[in-house]
């Protein structure tokens, strides 16, 4: 679920309701994820990579990270980060400041960043290009 997260950038409330029939077949060929975020109350169709849908396991049906829990995205994430030999203090939010710190970097527009983290407000989205 973690690295499903940094792939896609969906907030930790979104993962853990995320369901196998939230993820689609796109118009081109790929796939997307069609969801209502939790916290903002948008519904979205965003792009989901080959790569992020391996971290995903077999298709079946149903919620996609069974047994995965809020609470797992504190202590067990933090043991996680500091076995990975990282000394930096991080949470599970990161991931989602991660994903779109690396999209702006690859120029990605902010617009698009935006509406990829279904934040209502492209000046949320604004920071992360200051900070690259």
């Amino acid at each position: 679920a973690s690295m499903f997260g940094l792939f896609t950038g969906l907030r930790l409330s979104d993962l853990l309701q995320l369901c196998w029939e939230n993820i689609e077949r796109s118009p081109d060929g790929g796939y997307c994820i069609r969801l209502c975020t939790e916290k903002t109350d948008t519904e979205a169709t965003l792009p989901v990579s080959d790569e992020a849908l391996k971290y995903c396991g077999e298709r079946s049906e149903g919620i996609i990270f069974k047994g995965f829990r809020r609470s797992m995205a504190q202590q067990p994430f933090k043991k996680w980060v500091k076995a990975a030999g990282i000394e930096k203090k991080l949470s599970f939010h990161c991931l989602r400041h991660s994903f779109a710190t690396i999209l702006i970097s690859l120029g990605i527009d902010v617009y698009v960043v935006s509406k990829m983290l279904t934040h209502r407000s492209v000046r949320t989205t604004q920071i992360y290009a200051d900070v690259v």
